[in-house]
């Protein structure tokens, strides 16, 4: 499958590959900075009109998006394997996904309540009455990665458009093409003309579009990007999720099984490419010996390789550097500490195979920063409280998994640990569209999910009277 852009030079080319194969499966033209600018200013205009349309309106709009996605599924599904290497299976997830995503976004328009408050309360007000209303901020700037092309940006239009704004997105350049996609089905689903953009190129195209005249800037990749284009922005609002090196506890009393399943699931999904994918499994050495007899058992029946086959679970990573990255991450784990590796460890091309590493050290490299890649790495415990503890030293604070059926322990995880989420008997990868994400510390500021985002994509105005 290949998407040709006519304007497409070879100075300007963006040539997407198959992680898997190699081969080119599409090429777009990079944008320059006066270029995004330019989509800037059409999406004002855009905007200027788009304001004033009713929640009606606006959950017609992501309604008829979500039925075009519905139709087009299948290509989807492929593009989005092709482009990014996720399996089959995954991508075709990821497609469903994104139906409820926007489904829901236009759900949330018809709810973005405002309230009335009595100003009694201060002297001279007893006669006046405040109403607070929600209205947008304007044009939103989502720049988004790899690992979710598709759902990941429809995380950011849909409750940009609820919310009445405009969008202009920048997808990642090593997958733009669902991105691509999804702006030809909305003209399809017949959008309002410059309502929803989508412009291409890497890290200068971030800056242009961060410095662009933007009101509102959502950003979705790692810290250090996200700080570059924090300082690009200027006084503009930012929402960003900058990644997660998240825990899954497993406690005595745990259902071993079902912890297994989620380990392998929420590890090895998208070769371990997700933000709150488990990165560091903590087990409580009462039940180490057992569960990693289990782990190991499940981890030997992943069937990794071509992520077009059905039968595939776990397909590459998203290209060669990725892949030599976690490959020198485990290596230099593994070299002079008591770390063992249980099996995996090795690497064919971007292919890296699911891997387990028992007795890692807190500061080992693989978990010391996040690790992008199908690495599980075990840390024993006995004390839950030394665990969290070292949990809250570490830099980042997206979300944590505990399985348990300790109701005392499930309030002191949820009490203690210093993240956005604590996801009971389930991983931490574990996310409903509508529900909050996102974390503290170095993962990021404010929260996506749909019904939270529509309130950080608008300005609260207030009337007394």
């Amino acid at each position: 499958m290949t998407i040709l852009n006519a304007v497409a030079t070879a100075s300007t080319a963006i040539t997407v590959r198959n992680p898997f194969t190699g081969e080119p499966v599409g090429e777009l033209a990079a944008a320059t900075s006066g270029e995004i600018v330019a989509a800037i200013v059409r999406a004002a205009g855009a905007q200027a009109e788009f304001r004033r349309s009713t929640p009606a309106v606006r959950r017609a709009l992501l309604d008829a998006l979500a039925a075009e996605i519905a139709a087009d599924a299948d290509n989807l599904a492929r593009l989005i394997s092709s482009e990014m290497g996720k399996t089959i299976r995954e991508a075709r997830n990821e497609v469903r996904r994104a139906q409820n995503t926007l489904k829901l976004s236009g759900d949330a328009a018809t709810f973005l309540d405002g309230e009335a408050l009595h100003c009694g309360i201060v002297e001279g007000g007893a006669d006046r009455q405040a109403t607070i209303t929600y209205e947008p901020v304007g044009v939103v700037g989502a720049i988004t990665p790899f690992n979710y092309p598709l759902n990941l940006l429809c995380h950011k239009l849909g409750p940009a458009i609820a919310a009445g704004n405009a969008v202009v997105a920048k997808p990642s350049p090593k997958a733009p093409l669902a991105a691509a996609r999804l702006a030809e089905l909305a003209d399809k689903a017949g959008w309002p003309k410059n309502l929803f953009q989508v412009v291409h190129g890497g890290a200068e195209a971030a800056i242009s579009l961060a410095r662009g005249p933007i009101d509102l800037l959502s950003f979705t990749g790692g810290p250090t990007a996200g700080l570059a284009l924090k300082n690009a922005s200027g006084l503009v609002r930012c929402l960003m999720e900058l990644g997660g090196n998240d825990p899954l506890f497993v406690l005595p009393d745990a259902d071993l099984d079902r912890a297994v399943a989620t380990a392998i699931g929420h590890r090895f999904e998208i070769a371990g490419q997700s933000c709150a994918a488990v990165k560091k499994l903590y087990l409580h050495r009462d039940i180490e010996k057992t569960f990693t007899e289990k782990l190991l058992a499940a981890v030997d029946e992943v069937e990794f390789g071509d992520p077009s086959l059905d039968e595939t679970d776990m397909g590459p990573v998203i290209d060669l550097a990725a892949a030599k990255l976690v490959e020198d991450r485990v290596n230099a784990t593994l070299s002079g500490s008591d770390a063992r590796l249980l099996t995996g460890g090795t690497r064919r091309e971007t292919l890296y195979a699911p891997t387990v590493i028992a007795g890692v050290a807190p500061d080992a490299p693989v978990i010391a920063d996040e690790t992008f890649g199908p690495v599980i790495a075990i840390r024993s415990f006995t004390d839950a409280a030394e665990a969290i503890a070292e949990v809250n030293a570490g830099a980042y604070g997206l979300q944590a998994g505990v399985f348990t059926n300790d109701h005392a322990l499930i309030r002191r995880f949820a009490r203690d640990l210093i993240v956005g989420g604590v996801m009971i008997n389930e991983g931490p990868d574990f996310r409903a569209e509508h529900v909050p994400f996102g974390g503290v510390k170095k993962s990021g500021l404010g929260r996506e999910g749909v019904r939270i985002a529509l309130r950080e994509m608008s300005e609260p105005k207030v009337v007394i009277d």
